[in-house]
């Protein structure tokens, strides 16, 4: 019987993390986990969803003394785009378990080129350390090469979720976060250009983890009503309804990862939008186009989205890998 605690970006209410986190705790349960601690932002309501213990996010010690594994993952956690505080905290996490002699599993990570040269010595340290390396992406793979490091390639977690059959898609899907280059002439110049290639189409804009999502949304859907587009937020989601919804779109313009990633599971044509180099990985891995999040490039993109053959797709198969 083994003691487990997980390490992710959970509580935050992010579609993507929140259904990893389901994936991983429900196959650790069900293969004879004697104890399952999640550390969360929200340790009630992930104690709740996954039926797990959970603790604050900076109570990470005792757990880790008292467990023999510790899971880090999926997602993008080692990364320093996003902030460098956020790196050394997931760093932190990794090397209390390693000083403690627990084992360390780095799960399903996306790792993208680091922004900062003690960001990478640092992950390159620790990474080294652990007893298993699993990436969600080649591109991953072929950067931890580069660095020294092996690790094993397989699919993103949430390819594993089954995707509701639906037997006709109907709809465009837009969902938006913030980001700096989400700037006002980007959405206009991407609402002028929705609206007038789907005039007679319903419009669903989706907020994946409100905090950060649904301010833009909002601001998009003042711009994109006011050209006479009757459109719709949908916000507040659980992860079956997130997959739900987005299963049964025709069209999907979208930033985050793990929205495209649903959508293309699911058959829908995407347009993703390269706020991060994990949105183009994903695209060229997959097979649809995705663009900069720059207002010059919005047109041939929706040109693109209307005549992606999700039939090209390739989707890859997850298998659970472990220890």
């Amino acid at each position: 019987m083994t003691k487990y605690v997980i390490s992710g970006y959970i509580g935050f209410d992010n579609f993507g993390d929140e259904a990893i986190c389901g994936v991983l705790t429900n196959y650790l349960k069900q293969n004879g986990a004697e104890q399952v601690t999640v550390i969360s932002a929200n340790p009630e309501k992930t104690s709740r969803l996954y039926g797990v213990e959970s603790v604050p996010i900076l109570d990470f010690i005792k757990p880790i003394r008292n467990a023999d594994v510790l899971i880090s993952g999926g997602g993008s956690l080692l990364q320093d785009v996003t902030s460098l505080r956020s790196l050394l905290y997931y760093i932190a996490v990794i090397m209390t378990a390693l000083v403690y002699g627990k084992q360390v599993y780095i799960f399903a990570q996306g790792i993208t080129p680091f922004r900062t040269i003690i960001g990478k010595l640092l992950a390159g340290f620790v990474l080294k350390r652990c007893h298993k390396i699993t990436v969600r992406d080649r591109f991953s793979q072929e950067y931890l090469e580069k660095m020294g490091i092996s690790s094993e390639l397989i699919a993103d977690p949430v390819f594993g979720l089954e995707t509701p059959t639906v037997e006709k898609h109907e709809g465009v899907g837009i969902q938006l976060r913030g980001c700096s280059s989400v700037n006002d002439e980007f959405l206009n110049l991407l609402a002028e250009n929705v609206a007038r290639t789907f005039k007679n189409k319903e419009i669903k804009l989706f907020s994946l983890q409100d905090g950060l999502d649904l301010p833009v949304i909002e601001r998009f859907t003042k711009i994109i009503t006011g050209k006479g587009v009757i459109a719709k937020i949908y916000k507040e989601m659980s992860v079956p309804q997130v997959i739900k919804e987005i299963s049964s779109l025709e069209y999907l313009i979208g930033m985050r990862f793990h929205a495209n990633l649903v959508a293309a599971k699911a058959g829908v044509k995407i347009l993703g939008l390269n706020y991060d180099i994990k949105i183009k990985n994903l695209a060229q891995s997959v097979g649809f186009p995705s663009i900069n999040p720059y207002g010059c490039e919005v047109l041939d993109g929706i040109k693109e989205l209307v005549a992606v053959n999700v039939h090209n797709y390739k989707i890859p198969e997850f298998t659970m890998k472990l220890g």
